[in-house]
């Protein structure tokens, strides 16, 4: 069977055998009027007064009020531009109650990740927004001359947070809501921590305890302790007024939930836990997913292997294609780097030992290793074979499973083609037939067309 190509029409369509079960979630319906949508959960927001109302408040209190608006860096479709935007009419409204501009700042909520260029900005944001003279600044959570400390959470995370946030009177916080394979779903408390918070906050939030907790999973936040931990701490900072949106697979807005920090967020999430879970007759011998929007380097890339458990069978075989564009590294950060290759030397028990020893000095970014050790407890790790034209060879040494390119020409690995993808799958199924002396018609194959956005899940599966 063919099916269209989920990392873009320049793509050619991917060949996969007649028999294969394709798991893709309902498409939720997009909003008639995105931008009446959008002014009207200003006006009615969530457990909330309206937008402007808190944002006059502000005002009457300190007549050179400044507004701090946290919005999500480029790993996350958000739609800050264009007719379903949610930035401009957010600046719209303070404006319109006296805000100037030179008291507003836009703070790109990178965590861990790396600064965003100016051109990435652009790209990103609306150039009314970027011609309103409102700065946009990116957090650095390495740099203590931006951060306040705050004080320790129940947890014991010292809390340290973005001084322009803390400063600011009105503190407005944005995002996307899904899925989310630690916290259970992004967005909400998310966009404070662990998107404006100091790097040496993130060591109890994303600490091996807490990354290890059964809880701790897709579309789960009921005693997840990464969600819990990350809304205490959100709270203890504060957030005045929250918008968050749900999309489609077109990343159409499907919905705008504003107000309240954790009831507006507890909204948006019930609508996507309409959608997200997906059932599958049985697990899969053969595991076919891609790494979405989202999958912009191997580090976003955990996040569709980790999806993908819930159809794996134990000793299975899992195929990846992603689309590795990320200007910084398509690899990721060298703390991922480091700790990558020592999941690969040690395997994912001596790994897991490894971080979780008292002689072990925590290293930020260990968390997203510590979800590939998930899946190479579950397969060997030459049985994930990974794909992405644009990834960069030297790596390969240190990252797990095999490289795909192997099944493209030296020719088409030099020069990849709109055919690389359709090629590399189907070299892929034939490479796992090899290996197992199994005709691909005799093995269970599922393809996950939602990539890392779906949850799905089998009866006889190892994970629900």
């Amino acid at each position: 069977m063919n099916v269209t190509n989920p990392l873009g029409s320049k793509y050619d369509p991917l060949v996969l055998p007649e028999h294969t079960y394709c798991i893709h979630m309902q498409a939720p319906a997009t909003l008639a009027n995105v931008g009446e949508a959008i002014l009207d959960s200003f006006e009615h927001p969530i457990a909330s007064r309206s937008l402007r109302a808190i944002a006059q408040e502000k005002l009457a209190n300190n007549p050179s009020a400044k507004a701090a608006i946290i919005i999500s860096d480029n790993t996350r479709p958000v739609p800050y531009k264009g007719e379903e935007g949610i930035l401009l009419p957010i600046l719209e409204t303070l404006f319109s109650v006296g805000y100037q501009a030179k008291n507003i700042v836009i703070l790109i909520a990178t965590g861990t990740h790396r600064a965003m260029s100016r051109a990435e900005i652009a790209k990103m944001v609306d150039e009314r927004v970027l011609s309103s003279g409102v700065a946009i600044i990116n957090h650095d959570g390495r740099d203590e001359s931006q951060l306040v400390y705050l004080g320790d959470s129940s947890r014991g995370t010292r809390i340290k947070v973005n001084k322009l946030y803390v400063e600011a009177d009105l503190k407005i916080a944005t995002g996307l809501v899904e899925s989310h394979f630690m916290a259970g779903a992004s967005g909400g408390r998310k966009a404070v921590c662990p998107g404006i918070i100091g790097e040496g906050s993130t060591f109890v939030f994303h600490g091996v305890p807490l990354m290890a907790d059964p809880a701790a999973r897709d579309l789960n936040l009921e005693g997840n302790p990464v969600h819990l931990e990350s809304l205490e701490v959100a709270t203890f900072v504060g957030v005045d007024f929250l918008v968050n949106v749900t999309l489609d697979h077109a990343f159409h807005v499907t919905g705008v939930f504003s107000g309240d920090l954790n009831e507006a967020h507890l909204a948006a999430v019930a609508k996507i836990s309409e959608t997200l879970k997906v059932p599958a007759p049985k697990a899969a011998d053969i595991v076919v997913t891609h790494g979405g929007f989202v999958g912009m380097n191997h580090y976003q890339c955990a996040k569709c292997a980790v999806a993908c458990l819930g159809v794996l069978k134990k000793d299975g075989y899992l195929v990846i294609i992603a689309d590795t564009t990320d200007e910084g590294n398509v690899v990721g950060g060298i703390n991922y780097r480091t700790t990558l290759a020592l999941l690969k030397l040690q395997g994912a028990k001596g790994f897991l030992r490894t971080i979780g020893s008292s002689d072990w000095t925590f290293l930020p970014e260990q968390w997203q290793v510590q979800q590939w050790a998930k899946v190479f407890d579950r397969i060997d790790q030459d049985h994930m074979l990974f794909y992405s034209p644009s990834l960069d060879e030297i790596w390969w040494p240190g990252l797990p499973g095999i490289n795909a390119k192997r099944f493209l020409s030296e020719k088409d690995q030099k020069n990849p083609g709109p055919d690389c993808f359709t090629k590399v799958v189907s070299g892929a199924i034939a490479y796992i037939e090899e290996q197992t002396k199994r005709k691909a018609k005799d093995m269970d194959i599922v393809y996950i067309s939602d990539g890392p956005y779906v949850i799905p899940y089998t009866n006889d599966s190892l994970e629900k």
